[in-house]
């Protein structure tokens, strides 16, 4: 897993990869609402696993940044998070892979945007690698183009003075981000339409079923033109005959107090499989991609001795491999209602406590990367 990129053709561009993520990858401490990963698993151990997408918010502190979530710190200096990436990124084994770092700020309300922005620039700059070592376009790149680099995706920065080339020299950097939005929002990085599910503030642990079904939708093929017309953030009815470029950034992290601690959230709690408990978002996610997986072997997955829905009872006809339509998906071709190449599953995926259960969900989503694929297209 710690070089799983290194067997992608350079041509294919980030958009169309599925990469691992960790929400809040440093949050380590804080129990029990500020606490997102496990403290088995520092940042080189995530690395190792085959995270590539890490989910950073700092604040200043004594004229440093530090890892901080919310208004609770994590301890670590930002020096020491650049340092275990430069490390992970020149390793003879690692070397070809790439990390897309999002960079948020936490103190908004303490430290004024322009100089935060400038400590972010000035600490990279300091930092081993350079400012050398990041991808600061403003465009989502291909995988070739960042081999051993980091792409920066600025969750921060003001109008940007203090790059180079302003809004258009710190990397991707998203144009709205409206604060958990439940049906998701869009965005535009050059010609790649982005499509953002965060929704964070679910009520209870009882709404952990409608976050996993809503999240996940969003790693399929978009079911729109993706266009916006009636400027309300929002896509616009179906269209499946587009072929836009589209990213698919998902956070499948959730908590609010005192009903859904972000531990419950993703791992849930009590015995589920006997009845006497909840089954977390990690769980789920899991057996939603190796429905879809199983499903391009003319598979399926099967609960209790019947078929397990991929989505939300709401929407039956969006359930992996029974009864869709095989355009809408990117599947191959149907042999007796199931898919014989997969899928297409694509998307940024951060998660809470990425470990449990037992390792296997990175790996199940790193997987759909070599699904429903298709000599000539995406860059194979």
């Amino acid at each position: 897993m710690a070089s799983f990129l290194s067997e992608i053709p350079d041509a294919i561009p980030l958009h169309s990869l599925l990469l691992p993520g960790t929400h809040d990858m440093m949050a380590f401490y804080g129990w029990i609402i500020s606490q997102c990963q496990s403290l088995e698993t520092p940042l080189q151990v995530q690395l190792q696993n085959g995270i590539r997408v890490l989910d950073i918010r700092l604040a200043k502190i004594e004229g440093k940044l530090i890892a901080y979530h919310g208004v609770y710190p994590e301890k670590t200096p930002f020096q020491t998070i650049l340092s275990a990436v430069h490390e992970f990124l020149t390793s003879p084994v690692s070397c070809r892979e790439t990390i897309v770092m999002s960079v948020k700020q936490e103190d908004y309300t303490s430290t004024p945007p322009p100089v935060f922005s400038r400590l972010v620039r000035d600490e990279f700059a300091s930092g081993p690698g350079g400012l050398g070592i990041l991808f600061l376009e403003n465009r989502i790149p291909t995988l070739g183009e960042v081999r051993g680099k980091v792409v920066l995706l600025s969750r921060f920065g003001g109008d940007g003075a203090e790059w180079k080339d302003g809004l258009e020299g710190m990397g991707v950097h998203p144009t709205i981000w409206p604060d958990s939005e439940k049906d998701g929002f869009t965005w535009e990085c050059k010609d790649v339409h982005v499509r953002t599910h965060d929704w964070y503030a679910i009520p209870s642990f009882l709404y952990i079923p409608e976050k996993v079904s809503l999240a996940t939708k969003f790693l399929l093929p978009p079911a729109t033109n993706g266009n916006d017309n009636d400027d309300d953030g929002k896509p616009d009815k179906r269209d499946t005959t587009s072929t836009r470029p589209t990213l698919s950034l998902v956070y499948t992290s959730a908590a609010s107090f005192p009903f859904a601690a972000p531990r419950s959230v993703a791992e849930g709690f009590g015995w589920p499989n006997w009845g006497f408990g909840v089954e977390g978002v990690n769980s789920r996610l899991g057996k939603w991609v190796l429905d879809a997986l199983s499903s391009s072997l003319g598979q399926t997955h099967t609960q209790s001795g019947s078929e397990s829905k991929l989505f939300h009872e709401s929407d039956p006809d969006m359930e992996i491999g029974i009864g869709i339509d095989n355009e809408k998906i990117g599947a191959e071709s149907l042999v007796g209602n199931r898919w014989t190449t997969g899928p297409r599953l694509r998307g940024w995926v951060l998660v809470d406590f990425y470990n449990q259960p037992e390792h296997s969900l990175v790996d199940l989503l790193v997987e759909c990367n070599f699904r429903g694929r298709r000599t000539g297209e995406e860059g194979w």
